[in-house]
This record gives C-alpha cells, structure tokens and sequence, in this order.
C-alpha cells in the first residue's frame, strides 16, 4: 500500500510527513515553533522567532543570483482541530494519522493540516534544497492565522526585506489568487440568573449530526446546512409545541468553520417524551428533503439525558431562540462585477448556552469594506434586540487586487510552459494573510496558490497528491526567473 513516504516529491512529503507529527492546534504552537527552529538548526539555515511568534527564516541567493530580488515565501503554522464525532484523537498530543486513498492524502477521522501545512512543508523544501537557483529568500511562517491572524496582524515592521511575497496558502492548483475578502469577528454574550429545573420535567438531548460543514470562506456558498441553525427550528417549536424549557446549548466549534454538529438538552413534561421523538423523526426527515444532493447523512437523535441543574428563564430562552432563528447566515451578496463569486457572508459559527451564561459567535466576512460595516451592524441589532451585549474583534480589510503585477505574469507565464493551461487568476472569499502584510509593507508585489485542497477545516480534509510535484516545480521555476 502507498504511504505518505512513498510519495514524490520525496523532499516536499519528508517535511510534511514530519509536520503531522507535531501538534500545532491554533492557539497551541510552542511545539511547532521549536520544530521549525530545529529544522532550521539542522539545515544551517539562520532563523529566529519574532517577538509576534512567527519563525522567520533566510537563505542567501544561489551564487552569481545575489542582484535578484528579495523573494518572501509565506504560510502559517498552526492548523484547524477538527475530527469526526466518533474519534478520540487528541489535538494537544497525538500525531495526525495519514493515508492514502487513490490520488488523494486523508488524515484519520480529523484535519490533515495540508491547510496550510502543504505550504510550509515547500518552505523548508527550498529551505533544504541545496541544488536550487534562487536571488535571496526569506520565510515567513505565521503564528495561529486560524483564529485570527495574530502572527501577521503582529508581524514588526522592517523584519522583511525582500519586493516578491509568494503566499503559498491557496488551495487549488492552476489557480492564482490576488484578492481576498476581509473580515470581523462579532461576539455576542448574555448573562442571565438560571432557574430551577420545573417539578416533573424530564430532560431530553437533541442533536443534529452528520453534516458537511466546511471552511465558512471558500464553502459558504455551497448551500451546504448549519447544524446550529437546523437546531433553533426544532427547539423553538419544542418550546412552543411541548411545553419544552432549554438548559443547555453546544454548537459548533471554530469561528471559520460551518458548524456540522449541534446538541441542545431541553427539559419538558414526560407526557411529551414520545412526541418529541416523533417530533425528531419528521424534522429528520424535512431536513433531508431540504438539502437533498447537498447533505447525505442528516441525522436528527432525541435521547433522554441526566437531569440538568438548572434552565434558562423562560423570557431569555425565547429571546435568545428568537436570536438564533432571525441571525443571518450563509451568503449575503455576490459581487455584482464578478458573476458567481461572493462578496459578503457570515457564519453563525459557535453557540454556547448554560450555567448563566449565553455566548454567540459569527465571523462575517466581505471584500467590500462597507459591506462588511453592514453585516456586521445587522448581526449587532439582531443580537442586541435580544438583550445581548455585542463585541466586535479581529477586524482586517480585504485585498485588493493588483490585476498589472509583474509576479501575477511571471507565476502564469510558467505555469502555462509547464502544464500547457492557461491559469486562472481570481479573487478569494477566504481571508488570507496577504492583505494584513500588505498593510505593513505596501510596495510588495504579492500573488497567493497552493496545491489542490478539499474540504479544509474538517475531517474530510484532503489533498490531491498530483497536484504536489507540478507545484513544487513551479516554485522552483518562479523562484529562478524573479
């Protein structure tokens, strides 16, 4: 069977086979900030750690080059830690688990990390390669960009030297990024006083499973369900049908992802027992009737549970339902100069309700900055309307594109003599890093790809494995020619 070591370029899959070994969770990258300076160590390759907790790294031009311009290879290092319901990996210690299905890389029941560990693995390829022609190059791999961008909204000013930036963090091969969206994270929270559980309620767990989910920039538009927002249609009509009172709420759990999984515990009269579970059934049913050829595996479980401490005030609960159902998610407008492309979304991301406490979390996204005030001051009223206090963070702009760079022909130009196909230049609804480093070191003439990706931000993640050695190549090539 073809493992991960059997794979070619042997010295772009090394670096990514010895990448899965290291945990790196967003939030969690001590271990990959010394595995990177240790490779560096290794390779006699100067590097440091920057007070933001970037790893900087700089190889000087191959000789005869050092007239070329400075050349900035960029990704970041953390990964998204997401895994299926039914797996036990832990994100903090484990290694992920790869193997290969046909032409494509998996991880076992969890993210693989190609997002953007592809990209960093290229990185101390060219790092490594010692037989590659090249004028100088930096590397510049980012701290915790997954739920944030904090390594490069903290990026120190005059770090980088070099004219050319090549982010490596796009995700299809052939395709060449030059524009992305901004976004802004919105937060809503409410403090409430719980109540005691009624006499002669029993409690009830509904859950919605089995959903897609996806990366909530380059996947909002697929039509594809959140597992919050089918959850608010059957609790609210609990409540008003059954006499059900809501105690406690989970759902979803990273900003930038579609939730794909939500479970809320609900306590009502035994009398309404069976009928909320006939209730569950139909619901079931609706919801693959709805998103029929999009979702294939909608399961709606009504279990009982252990009593729960307490419940919402029943004023709250309606209001935050009340909340939930009126918030926007999903596509909000396309770009009207560029068909079939999204300008502005939001994601109703994570929910969680219990213990006097109510917490929401969106992250809107739009390449339009007016656009993005809009839905942003949307999801403040219908969040505020409900008695919340609303909270807004990590707000960065969009990238314009640059559609005269020299980089954008250079990058095409190659391709085309490599493959035979024209490129596709184009605009991502995805937030990249680009436009944050942009802000900092305006004169950078930047283009964004990658390999081919599917699926990041879930347990389905993958990566297309033929798509890797006309990649590298095409950085080699690029790199030679600036």
């Amino acid at each position: 069977m073809t493992s991960i070591k059997d794979l070619k370029p042997e010295i772009v899959w090394h670096n990514f086979d010895a990448l899965t070994k290291v945990p790196r969770p967003s939030g969690h990258v001590e271990k990959v900030q010394q595995f990177l300076l240790d490779f560096a160590a290794q390779n006699g390759v100067e590097a440091f750690k920057d007070p933001a907790g970037n790893i900087y790294m700089s190889k000087p031009a191959s000789k005869g080059m050092e007239g070329h311009k400075g050349v900035i290879l960029q990704a970041h290092m953390d990964m998204v830690p997401q895994k299926a319901p039914d797996s036990n990996h832990n994100f903090l210690t484990d290694p992920i688990e790869t193997h290969v299905e046909g032409d494509w890389l998996y991880a076992n029941h969890t993210t693989l990390g190609s997002d953007d560990g592809l990209g960093v693995a290229v990185i101390m390829a060219v790092m490594e390669d010692k037989t590659l022609e090249h004028g100088p190059v930096e590397a510049l791999i980012t701290r915790d960009e997954e739920t944030g961008m904090y390594g490069a909204n903290d990026l120190p000013k005059g770090e980088l030297k070099g004219k050319v930036y090549l982010n490596l963090d796009s995700e299809t091969f052939g395709e060449f990024v030059i524009g992305s969206a901004g976004g802004i994270d919105i937060t809503a929270e409410l403090g409430y006083k719980p109540e005691a559980v009624p006499a002669g309620m029993k409690a009830m767990t509904i859950t919605v499973k089995g959903l897609k989910g996806g990366h909530s920039g380059l996947e909002i538009n697929l039509g594809r369900a959140n597992a919050n927002k089918l959850l608010v249609r059957m609790v609210r009509d609990m409540i008003a049908e059954n006499g059900a009172r809501l105690a406690v709420w989970h759902g979803g759990n990273m900003r930038n992802a579609i939730p794909f999984e939500a479970t809320a515990t609900l306590v009502l009269p035994e009398s309404q027992l069976d009928a909320v579970r006939k209730s569950a059934c139909s619901w079931q049913k609706e919801f693959q009737r709805e998103y029929e050829g999009i979702e294939s595996s909608i399961t709606v479980l009504a279990a009982e549970a252990e009593q729960p401490a307490d419940v919402l005030p029943a004023e709250i609960q309606d209001n935050l339902a009340d909340a939930i159902y009126a918030c926007h998610d999903g596509v909000v407008r396309m770009i009207p100069s560029i068909p079939g492309v999204v300008e502005t979304s939001s994601n109703l991301a994570i929910i969680e309700i219990g213990s006097g406490k109510a917490s929401f979390k969106i992250l809107a996204r739009s390449s339009d900055e007016q656009m993005k005030r809009y839905v942003a001051m949307m999801l403040e009223s219908c969040f505020s309307m409900a008695g919340m206090k609303v909270t807004f963070s990590g707000d960065y702009m969009g990238w314009e594109p640059n559609y005269n760079s020299q980089l954008l022909k250079l990058v095409t130009d190659v391709y085309k003599e490599q493959t035979g196909k024209e490129g596709k230049v184009q605009c991502d609804h995805a937030g990249l890093e680009c436009s944050v480093i942009l802000s900092k070191y305006p004169d950078l003439d930047v283009v964004s790809m990658g390999p081919t990706l599917r699926s990041p931000h879930t347990a389905s993640e993958r990566c297309q494995i033929s798509t890797v050695a006309p990649f590298w190549e095409l950085i080699k090539e690029v790199l030679r020619r600036i």
